[in-house]
């Protein structure tokens, strides 16, 4: 990264998601979205017209598969990382995709950005808390893994940003549901978790969970969505369910259990 705190093009790639319906640049050393951001936008079960917040966009990944499967959204993204929120610019412009982003602080958020509410609020959190986990060596890549914000600020973030029966969704690994219960519980009523299981039997290595802002419905725990066939990867080739190919390859949904 220069000193300017941008990548030089040969610091980057053009990754495809979706098939190939989205071309995101990337940097090559840093944070690198997987599948992660592309299932949580499939899970948002979003309408036309709803107001959506990403929290700690990133190049955009999330925001622009949501974007790309339902159109006529209102999209905003805040990012903490100038030179990260600066791709999600350009990723959204060579996608033709409407996507506001704010360079700021989720603790501290930008005065325009407190004063609104939304349909939709996501996010995708550092995974690791650091007092029992190696950072990364990459300074962008550490920021967007390891837990410097409390995930509790990011659930009150996420509440107070979310309208009146608002969903707020998050992805998260399955050692950190009881801190994101513990504080979801706090703000949100109508908690649904989803576990994704690498394989049938397996234990699930993700988790996504979506409440409401003012729900009242009974906690639910719902059976796991598995992501690939058979019991384990036998084969040098790609073995997902033909659900979840389609989430990865055409942008499907991921519907919650009804």
């Amino acid at each position: 990264m220069s000193e300017a705190g941008t990548w030089p093009e040969a610091e980057l790639t053009r990754d495809a998601f979706l098939g190939g319906q989205l071309q995101v640049w990337q940097p090559r050393q840093g944070y690198r979205a997987g599948v992660d951001p592309v299932l949580l936008a499939a899970s948002v079960p979003a309408r036309a017209g709803d107001t959506v917040l990403e929290l700690g966009c990133g190049a955009g990944v999330a925001s622009l598969c949501l974007g790309r499967r339902i159109d006529g959204l209102h999209l905003t993204g805040l990012e903490l990382q100038p030179a990260y929120a600066d791709l999600a610019r350009r990723n959204a412009a060579g996608n033709r995709i409407k996507l506001q982003v704010m360079t700021g602080d989720l603790t501290q958020m930008p005065d325009d950005l407190r004063q609104k509410q939304f349909t939709h609020v996501i996010a995708n959190p550092p995974y690791f808390d650091r007092n029992a986990s190696t950072a990364a060596n990459d300074a962008g890549r550490e920021r967007a893994l390891g837990e410097v914000t409390p995930l509790a600020d990011w659930v009150r973030a996420a509440a107070r940003r979310a309208a009146p029966k608002g969903y707020v969704t998050f992805i998260q690994r399955p050692d950190r549901l009881p801190d994101l219960l513990h504080e979801a519980q706090r703000h949100l009523g109508s908690i649904e978790v989803l576990p994704l299981l690498p394989r049938r039997g397996r234990l699930a290595q993700l988790i996504l969970l979506r409440g409401r802002k003012g729900g009242r419905a009974a906690f639910r725990m719902h059976d796991g969505w598995v992501l690939h066939e058979g019991s384990r990867h036998d084969r040098d080739c790609e073995n997902y369910t033909k659900a979840t190919g389609a989430i990865l390859r055409h942008g499907a949904a991921l519907p919650f259990p009804v």
